[in-house]
Formats: C-alpha cells, sequence, structure tokens
C-alpha cells in the first residue's frame, strides 16, 4: 500500500523540447530495452515514468537524461536475492527519491485542535532527489549498521499546503546512523536511524532589511527607536540571527535485491523539522515518502 501510494506522487518527465535530439539518438536508445523506449513516440512525445534499471541508465548519453527528469529518479531494482556485507563493505552511489510529502498543522474541529499531517505539493523543480551518497557498513552482533559519510545528502526544497503557504525545508540525511534489523540484505530488511537537519539558509544569507548571521546589518535600520527598552524583546529572535542544527529520522524498508549487480532498492519514510528563518520562528514538522536504491560494495 505504502508503494503504491508513493508512485501515485511520482513527477511527470517531460521531453516536449527534446524531440530532435530523441529523434536523432533513436538507434542508441533501441538498444537501451524496452523499460526505457516504451510508450515513447520519437516525435513530440514525453518519456514515461516508469522504472529503469541502473544498468539502463547507465547506457543512456547526456543528451538523452537533459530534460527528461531522469537524473532526478533513482533506478529500479530486479530480484529478491540477498546480500550479505562482508567486512569493510560499504553502501554506496546510494539515491534517495521522495514521493511525497506531508506537513504537520494544527487542525481545528468542533472548539479543539489536534496535530494532524496534510499533504502538500512540492515545488521545487525536479532537484530533490539526493544522490550519491556513501558510507561504511559495519556488523556487530549480527546486526548491520550503516554510517553515512558523504555525497549529495542535502537538497533546499519547498512544499505548498493546500491554503497555499509555502514550507521550505533542506531534505538531507546528513550525518545519519542506521541500524537494522538482521545481518543480510534481503527483502523485508529494515534500517533506520537519526540523522542532523542544517539551517536551511546559511549565516551569509541577508535578510530584506539587510541582517545576516555573520554579516550584514545588526539591526533593521529603519527602526532605530525599537532596538532599546521593553520592546526589543519582540525583535530579538529577528535580529539575532542563528545556524540552528535539527535532528530529524529515517526508516527504510528493502524490498528489492540484486545479488548479481550487488544493489538494493527498497521505501522509506522521513521526519525532519522545517526551515526556522534563522531562529525567528517555530520549525514545522516535514513527513517524506519515497524510494531509494544502493549498491554494495
Amino acid at each position: 500500500a505504502f508503494a503504491a501510494s508513493a508512485n501515485a506522487f511520482a513527477p511527470s518527465n517531460m521531453a516536449g523540447n527534446r524531440a530532435t535530439q530523441l529523434s536523432a539518438t533513436k538507434d542508441d536508445m533501441t538498444r537501451v530495452g524496452a523499460a526505457v523506449l516504451a510508450g515513447v513516440a520519437i516525435f513530440g512525445a514525453t518519456l514515461p515514468a516508469q522504472a529503469i534499471t541502473k544498468s539502463e541508465l547507465n547506457q543512456l548519453s547526456y543528451l538523452q537524461v537533459k530534460g527528461t527528469g531522469l537524473a532526478n529518479r533513482c533506478s529500479e531494482v530486479i530480484g529478491e536475492d540477498t546480500i550479505t556485507p562482508k567486512a569493510g563493505s560499504r553502501l554506496g552511489e546510494m539515491c534517495i527519491e521522495p514521493k511525497a510529502w506531508a506537513v504537520e498543522e494544527d487542525i481545528g474541529k468542533g472548539g479543539k485542535t489536534e496535530k494532524k499531517f496534510v499533504n502538500s505539493k512540492v515545488m521545487t523543480r525536479q532537484t530533490y532527489t539526493l544522490e550519491g551518497i556513501e558510507g561504511s557498513i559495519k556488523t556487530d552482533g549480527g546486526v548491520i549498521s550503516f554510517v553515512e559519510e558523504e555525497g549529495i545528502d542535502y537538497a533546499p526544497t519547498t512544499v505548498q499546503l493546500p491554503g497555499g503557504e509555502r514550507v521550505p525545508f533542506l531534505f538531507t540525511v546528513k550525518e545519519l546512523v542506521a541500524k537494522g534489523n538482521g545481518g543480510s540484505f534481503k527483502p523485508g530488511f529494515q534500517m533506520g536511524g537519526d540523522f542532523s537537519v542544517p539551517s536551511y539558509r546559511t549565516g551569509l544569507f541577508l535578510d530584506p532589511k539587510g541582517r545576516g548571521g555573520v554579516t550584514g546589518y545588526d539591526m533593521a535600520v529603519a527602526l532605530p527607536g525599537l532596538q532599546n527598552g521593553e520592546e526589543e524583546a519582540d525583535l530579538f529572535s529577528e535580529n539575532n540571527k542563528t545556524f540552528d542544527v535539527g535532528q530529524g529520522r529515517i526508516e527504510m524498508e528493502v524490498n528489492k535485491v540484486n545479488a548479481e549487480e550487488s544493489e538494493i532498492g527498497g521505501v522509506f519514510v522521513a521526519s525532519q523539522p522545517g526551515d526556522t528563518d534563522m531562529g525567528s520562528k517555530v520549525p514545522k514538522k516535514i513527513l517524506t515518502k519515497g524510494i531509494f536504491y544502493a549498491k554494495v560494495q
């Protein structure tokens, strides 16, 4: 059910303006396989948002990928094998692709308010997928643990609530330490852990009044009379920019394993805080669901 709901949010992949290039490379794409070409009309059609394996993707040229949205998608894994990592193994080429987003909101009903996650719409272009993540694998007591070390492990993202409010956040898995429930990667294997969520903006960012964390004005120049006295507390958080580091959590479940290619794939659910506007507002809680891919090296 989870995978089905995630697929419903798969972004459409457009290639209308690349029709001429796709036509010129028809022979090359034929060799890639039916997974890429199924349903593709060479003249003016769009590339379908369907499964494509890593080996098929690697056969595509830059021009064949450009403008199609494939660069923002994680590869599909075919197979239900078992991989037992050896000492010194690593997880590499990890890709984490969100498919659905929700924001925790206070919903009022019958004079009472309760917190519920509200489905939201992504406003960021197709640059929100994490890619090239690598880290070490350790096995302690027959249980696998993964420690994230490097890669494109953050992506500034903005989602929009049904009422029109936009919520920015830094989608990330920085410094993830995930512990599994077994010693082998196989369908049904689960692992999860906490990760750090850096500030959406850095200290060099200046707000509309020229105030920043490490540069810019110390206060709003147009409001000098409000910088002293009792009303200073109202502007304190606006004037004193901070680089807030929050904490998120991700749970991952493997549902596909290809032992021949050393690939694993599955689904994930992650929760993390949103943007604090450098300390001036309370962050909203963001829930993200999607798919992931990784290679055991």
